[in-house]
């Protein structure tokens, strides 16, 4: 269970790192729902083959903007969510570590959202 404070934290932080990106990212993400859950659910750690030693500390789901096209009108919206369980664990809570994790999980799934695949994060440092 996420104690109030340390949800609070997490909250705040994560608004600073929304609060520092450039305005023109923003834009674009404002078709894309940022949502923020505790934790991923059962069936998503099953799909992400994710056993019990692993952490998913977000996720981009819906097709991305590089591969968008006519032909997706009327599918669902793409989001990008962000488990507070799995990042708070990793960090330990620590506020500098949580910090930057928030960072590097919400540009990651950014990232997913402008087409970038693994190798791609991983080249840029968001793997």
């Amino acid at each position: 269970m996420i104690s109030v404070a340390d949800r609070e934290k997490f909250d705040l932080l994560l608004e600073a790192a929304l609060d520092a990106l450039p305005p023109q990212l923003l834009e674009l993400l404002d078709e894309s729902p940022l949502i923020v859950d505790d934790e991923p659910s059962e069936e998503i750690l099953r799909q992400m083959e994710i056993g019990d030693d692993g952490e998913l500390l977000g996720l981009h789901s819906g097709i991305a903007m590089t591969d968008r096209s006519v032909e997706h009108s009327g599918v669902l919206p793409e989001e990008i969510r962000l488990y507070r369980g799995p990042i708070l664990r990793v960090t330990r809570g620590r506020t500098r570590a949580l910090r930057e994790q928030i960072r590097i999980t919400l540009l990651h799934e950014i990232g997913h959202h402008f087409g970038l695949d693994e190798d791609d994060l991983d080249d840029l440092g968001y793997g």
